[in-house]
């Protein structure tokens, strides 16, 4: 009995010296599963590791065209540059040319009419005007009826000089217009050349690769649609302003054949005193 009392009692110490080794365990274990709360210190992790934004560069864009694009490529978009810098050249002077014309025609109407003489009206026009140099050439007309120009009727000579003066002023007003037509008209067939030339180097590289994978082809037919879109670009605001300053030509032109109307009957009535 004595000796069941003694394996009994070594038993439980037994169990309880297993027990508290169990505990102590589990307690780092515990410890590491506590949530971190608002005092805790912050953890790094990955994520925070990583930066936020990660901005790649475009490998098919423009820099990239023009790093790898070769002397073709690079001519096209050259010749692009400078059909789209003329074209807006163009369109930014003759809208002041045009805005001074309109000025100058608002100056004639004021002052022209309301003079002594002709000659008097002209004087106090603005040296840079046309409607100066339809007036001068008109009185030039008008005082060279002589000689053999004599045996021109002077209604029909008179006529002709500010006819010939308007003309200078209408050629005049549509310099510049014919670089906006042809720039209009070639610049989609100049990107178009282009599109063309980046297509033939994709195919060289799909023949070169032997086979038809995206990174072989996505730099040259990149390059082709950039082409394509840059000559539509240069092309659009070259068409636009070419109808948008021939319709202002228009307006103006009226004014100065509205003048010369004008300008050939003072000059038939002051003939006739």
């Amino acid at each position: 009995m004595f000796n069941a009392l003694k394996h009994s009692l070594l038993g439980a110490a037994l169990c309880a010296s297993l027990f508290m080794a169990g505990q102590s365990v589990a307690a780092p274990e515990t410890a590491a599963a506590t949530p971190v709360t608002a005092n805790s210190p912050a953890i790094p992790t990955a994520a925070h590791l990583a930066p936020a934004d990660t901005a790649e560069a475009n490998p098919y864009g423009l820099g990239a065209l023009w790093a790898q694009g070769d002397a073709v490529a690079k001519g096209t978009l050259l010749i692009l540059v400078l059909m789209s810098m003329g074209s807006w050249y163009v369109i930014f002077t003759k809208f002041t040319a045009q805005s001074k014309l309109r000025q100058f025609a608002k100056t004639a109407q004021a002052n022209f009419w309301t003079a002594g003489s002709v000659r008097q009206a002209a004087d106090a026009l603005e040296p840079d005007s046309p409607f100066r140099f339809i007036a001068e050439k008109g009185l030039e007309g008008a005082s060279k009826h002589e000689g053999l120009l004599g045996n021109v009727d002077f209604n029909t000579w008179v006529t002709m000089s500010i006819q010939r003066a308007m003309g200078t002023v209408q050629s005049r007003q549509q310099d510049g217009l014919a670089v906006l037509a042809t720039v209009g008209s070639t610049a989609p067939f100049v990107g178009l050349f282009g599109t063309v030339w980046g297509i033939y180097h994709a195919l060289v590289k799909i023949g070169m690769s032997g086979q038809a994978s995206i990174d072989k082809v996505a730099g040259p037919v990149g390059e082709a649609l950039i082409m394509t879109a840059i000559g539509l670009a240069v092309a659009v605001p070259a068409v636009l302003g070419y109808n948008w300053l021939v319709r202002r030509n228009k307006a103006v032109m009226e004014e100065v054949n509205a003048f010369g109307a004008d300008l050939h009957a003072v000059l038939l009535a002051s003939a006739k005193k």
